[in-house]
């Protein structure tokens, strides 16, 4: 543990650490500089953010719905600490002060080799705030929110190992999702759909209807769409929809985050609202794809290589197997409908949409790591989701049904955990 060169915070932070374990080898804080809540609202929020960033980063878990798991958990836990502030105190010092130690807190947990770099984001967020009892009562409600919520998700099914357990495909069929090309590896996210959600009432709540079944005029324009703009070689696509594949091939966990980062930096509300911004939109992520595992795994519909390239004929006439077909990119080792990409872009748009508006208000820009050095620039949320929808056609690994079923189902999951935020956050 590092030790406490400052007066002011040295009780709270052993507090804070009393039961933490011992601390390893650091990472740098994110490029916000901290600030009392009081002088910069969003300075404080960023400097938490980027903590947390930088914390999930340096230490992720295998499986992105664990990531988002551990932001909902820090973001949760401070959203609920800073939401109602005791008679008589400091409202700005004790909503600081609680956020600070909630996240603090919460992190500790969840991400331990970090412990060095948390403590010293403790200690920054910490001094700029006056002692006092705000600032005391602040530290206790974010210490006591975290802990709560730590142990109310224990063994909640979202830890890798839960959320990708051993599962056996059906036969071989028309329709019937297999493994695919070129790894041929078991299926991944098969078992998300049994984690303990959030808000939702059940997994299958929004279970979507079965994709457009084989022979349909849908299906084959799907098909058709696929084999045409998404193939390696030979592709009708340009190169201004190979490079939209490309930049939006990446974990949506990790190319949305600078996107929530843009809402904070032009947000112009309370620390509370900026705080229950970030929780509910990681809340809504993960509770969407707990109801993503649930429909791909009640149809375990094929992927269009299998479709497309696959042994087993769909009977259809009007299409015609080409077992040299093969995907811009490779198929992720799950079924086709819906789409994962799309679920966290619908969901992401939808809070976003409700909580900030059509967009930040000023134009944002943001990177890819399957495309580097390559950033866009956007000044509202939907065309993010619409070139999702397009891009995994275009990488070849998605129909179009299954994007756009992606996004219905998650601004479904989305809005009902928005219409269950009084009880969330309370």
């Amino acid at each position: 543990m590092s030790s406490a060169n400052s007066t002011r915070t040295s009780i709270t932070r052993r507090t804070i650490l009393a039961a933490a374990p011992v601390a390893a080898t650091g990472i740098a804080v994110g490029t916000a500089s901290s600030a009392s809540a009081e002088s910069d609202p969003t300075a404080a929020v960023l400097h938490w953010f980027d903590a947390t960033d930088a914390a999930v980063t340096a230490a992720p878990a295998s499986t992105q719905v664990t990531n988002s798991r551990t932001w909902a958990i820090a973001w949760l836990a401070a959203a609920r600490a800073v939401r109602r502030v005791p008679h008589g105190l400091n409202a700005s010092h004790y909503r600081g002060a609680a956020l600070a130690a909630a996240v603090h807190r919460a992190l500790y947990a969840l991400a331990p080799s970090q412990t060095a770099a948390l403590d010293a984001a403790l200690e920054e967020a910490l001094a700029p705030i006056p002692e006092g009892r705000a600032k005391r009562k602040g530290v206790a409600a974010g210490v006591e929110r975290a802990d709560a919520l730590l142990n109310d998700r224990v063994g909640d099914g979202l830890d890798p190992a839960s959320v990708s357990p051993a599962y056996t495909p059906p036969a071989a069929a028309p329709g019937v999702w297999q493994p695919t090309p070129p790894a041929f590896g078991p299926a991944q996210q098969a078992g998300t759909r049994f984690a303990v959600p959030f808000a939702l009432d059940s997994a299958d709540q929004f279970r979507l209807d079965p994709p457009p079944a084989i022979g349909t005029p849908q299906y084959r324009a799907d098909l058709e769409e696929v084999k045409a703009y998404g193939a390696l070689n030979g592709s009708a696509r340009t190169q201004e929809q190979t490079d939209t594949a490309q930049f939006w091939l990446g974990s949506s966990f990790t190319l949305y985050n600078p996107v929530l980062r843009a809402a904070l930096e032009h947000h112009t509300g309370s620390l509370r609202d900026q705080v229950e911004l970030v929780a509910l939109f990681h809340v809504a992520s993960v509770d969407t794809q707990i109801a993503t595992s649930d429909s791909k795994y009640a149809h375990v519909w094929w992927r269009p290589v299998t479709a497309i390239a696959g042994e087993v004929e769909d009977g259809d006439p009007a299409t015609e197997r080409d077992p040299s077909w093969a995907p811009l990119h490779a198929t992720p080792s799950h079924p086709d409908y819906p789409s994962g990409h799309n679920t966290y872009s619908g969901s992401a748009e939808e809070v976003l949409t409700q909580l900030v508006g059509d967009g930040p208000g000023a134009a944002f820009t943001i990177p890819s790591p399957t495309a580097p050095g390559v950033t866009r620039t956007y000044t509202t949320w939907h065309p993010l989701t619409a070139e999702n929808v397009d891009a995994r056609v275009w990488s070849g690994i998605h129909s179009r049904s299954a994007d756009l079923a992606g996004v219905e189902l998650s601004r479904a999951v989305a809005a009902h955990v928005l219409s269950r935020a009084g009880a969330l956050l309370a």
